[in-house]
């Protein structure tokens, strides 16, 4: 069985980005990111993958999902959430990582969640779905300060489905 995870980081409003960029920088925040996908699938919106400096990230198999013809080097294209299922192997780990309406359409085949919850407001344009999470076990909960190359307090949050 595929292990279906959200990898997200959210302001304290549920704030995801603004006009197709991230909100902040955490240089440790987006190092745990790397470690955690490297060596697996990643799955994003068409909106998330334009947002990526570099394009396809390196050492994972990049999938998006849009409804446009696209043909991009080193990603795959999918035009539906349920082609997704008949692409990918019996024990792949698939990271969803964005944006709002990619997170919406997988939260509910998602066992684990990898939350940073960046302690700041933002002016955002798309948000993290609201979420119940007494729906979820905490696994992991770690708490980091501000410093030189983190520009605000954050915790991370390792969630399970119950």
């Amino acid at each position: 069985m595929q292990e279906i995870s959200i990898i997200v980081a959210v302001g304290k409003n549920r704030e995801i980005g603004k006009e197709n960029n991230l909100l902040w920088h955490l240089s440790d925040d987006l190092k745990r990111f790397k470690k955690i996908t490297t060596g697996h699938t990643i799955v994003m919106g068409r909106k998330t993958f334009e947002s990526l400096p570099k394009g396809a990230l390196p050492n994972r198999r990049n999938i998006v999902l849009t409804n446009q013809n696209l043909k991009i080097d080193n990603v795959e294209i999918i035009h539906a959430k349920e082609s997704l299922w008949s692409i990918i192997t019996p024990n792949e780990k698939i990271f969803i990582i964005g944006g709002a309406s990619i997170y919406k359409a997988f939260f509910n085949d998602a066992d684990t969640i990898h939350l940073t919850k960046v302690n700041a407001s933002f002016d955002a344009d798309v948000y993290f779905p609201d979420f119940d999470e007494t729906q979820w076990e905490k696994i992991k909960e770690e708490h980091f300060s501000a410093n030189e190359k983190n520009e605000f307090d954050y915790s991370y949050l390792q969630l399970k489905r119950k």
